[in-house]
């Protein structure tokens, strides 16, 4: 019934100019050869002196497969809502790339709302599409409901590392939009409120294009000493919290973000015997929710997307009888919903790039400047959550670089949003504390020791006001850096 054309054929039914959204949350249910017959065609284009440059909507970050392609191919005019792909992020610090920086949440109602335009074209990779026009994706979501009926036309690529078996793991839907939306009725991780598979007009479908391609391989690096430190910081911290009745007995749902801080945590509360068994609703499921549910520590996984190795992988789809029954992948819309994630009472666990002493975070600029990846998931949890922590090294570059400055260079998550913040150091809980009383405890339990009497040198600078600020010197530790290479070097004037 559908067209089957080659990657080639189907890249050339995107036009300069268009609106183009994929699927899929991290590198996982991407499309993986459409981008790159984009990025010939192009190239093809930009040769011929004609332009090809395309705004592109995703669930998150995606791969080099996509966002590394196609930016070296020059090819994104606009992108949104996350990245973290090197050549990507080059050509949004050097003004190529028009980004923005979003909560994930937020953005597939931002879509449909109008704030950008129409979607011209939708790009899924899919598992099975049956005639009818059900679409079952693979193994990641992101803002895939909202592309595919919004989409003027949608390209499908099917891919057969993914088995149509896998229909069941997905739970997906779209709320209605104000002034008539309901509540989301997610009472426990494990509820279910939409359908195994997308169903669109089979009429839009333009192209089937058949790939085999795995997933991209995860380049976690190995849990070190201070990775370790930190995450048995984490779990001890809430083993305190549980046994002085500040989290219910029954424990609560575990938010966790991405990257090898996040898999030290969960594996610290995986190995420490005092937590109960355990739910997880996040975003990103990777291999060490999958290694603890094996272990019988996670009971259910709902999130946005299976991140995980492709051994891993394997594993899953060679049991999926038993998996389909323990995990689930939801739209963006609803894995990072703020009104599920304060009903559901969750603890969330994210990465700061940088904390100022009075519990301000930057998640996502270098020097308050320079776009890292962004803010992801991260705000739309902690804004909600039971508990709010956030996890660092304290520091970076062989500590010439501190973690705790005075002030944050760039400002993603207040201190009103930040409980508290864990290092390999210890645990700074903020909670009840003045501004000058979080600033003791983050210098006193997190920070390293080089920085200690610098920070605590600024915090006596000034008397007699709420929040202890020496607006002069408040950037000292970033220009130190910037001038002198290491922060260890601030001079206050």
């Amino acid at each position: 019934m559908y067209k089957v054309m080659s990657a080639d054929e189907a890249a050339r039914l995107i036009k300069n100019g268009d609106n183009v959204g994929v699927s899929g949350f991290t590198h996982a249910g991407c499309p993986k050869v459409l981008p790159k017959a984009i990025a010939r065609y192009a190239e093809e284009e930009h040769q011929a002196g004609r332009p090809f440059r395309i705004g592109l909507f995703t669930g998150a970050s995606t791969s080099d497969r996509l966002d590394g392609v196609l930016a070296r191919a020059k090819a994104i005019s606009f992108r949104t809502p996350y990245q973290s792909t090197k050549d990507l992020r080059a050509a949004i610090n050097n003004e190529e790339v028009h980004y923005v920086d979003m909560h994930l949440s937020q953005l597939a109602q931002e879509m449909r709302s109008g704030f950008y335009g129409d979607i011209d074209v939708a790009i899924v990779e899919a598992a099975e599409v049956t005639d009818n026009g059900e679409i079952v994706p693979t193994c990641g979501v992101g803002i895939l409901p909202t592309i595919c009926r919004m989409a003027k036309r949608i390209i499908v690529e099917l891919n057969d590392k993914h088995p149509a078996a896998i229909r069941g793991m997905h739970d997906l839907a779209e709320p209605l939009d104000p002034p008539f939306r309901e509540a989301i009725p997610i009472y426990h991780p494990s509820d279910r409120v939409g359908l195994p598979y997308i169903k669109v007009d089979p009429g839009k479908i333009a192209a089937i294009v058949k790939t085999s391609e795995p997933n991209d391989e995860g380049k976690f690096t190995p849990v070190d000493e201070v990775t370790k430190a930190i995450g048995d910081n984490v779990a001890a911290f809430l083993h305190k919290e549980l046994v002085e009745g500040r989290i219910p007995k029954e424990f609560l749902p575990i938010q966790s973000g991405v990257g090898n801080v996040a898999n030290a945590v969960l594996g610290a509360l995986g190995d420490n015997s005092d937590i109960p068994d355990f739910n997880v609703y996040t975003e990103v499921i990777q291999d060490s929710v999958i290694a603890l549910m094996n272990k019988g520590r996670v009971k259910f996984a709902s999130g946005c997307s299976l991140t995980v190795s492709r051994s891993v992988m394997q594993d899953i789809y060679a049991r999926l009888d038993e998996f389909r029954d323990r995990i689930v992948l939801r739209p963006s819309e609803y894995s990072n919903n703020p009104e599920v994630v304060r009903r559901l009472g969750i603890i969330t666990i994210n990465t700061a790039l940088e904390a100022d002493i009075f519990g301000n975070v930057n998640s996502t600029h270098v020097n308050g400047v320079r776009m890292m990846n962004g803010i992801g998931g991260s705000g739309d949890f902690t804004r909600n959550a039971y508990l709010s922590i956030f996890t660092t090294p304290s520091t970076a570059k062989n500590g010439s670089i501190s973690a705790f400055v005075p002030m944050v260079s760039h400002l993603d998550h207040s201190e009103h949003s930040v409980k508290v913040i864990i290092s390999e150091y210890g645990v700074a809980d903020l909670r009840g504390k003045d501004p000058r009383q979080r600033a003791k405890c983050i210098i006193e339990n997190c920070v390293h020791p080089d920085y200690r009497e610098l920070l605590t040198e600024y915090v006596a600078r000034t008397q007699s006001v709420h929040t202890p600020h020496d607006l002069r010197n408040a950037f000292a530790f970033h220009r130190a850096i910037i001038e002198e290479g290491d922060m260890r070097k601030a001079r206050f004037i």
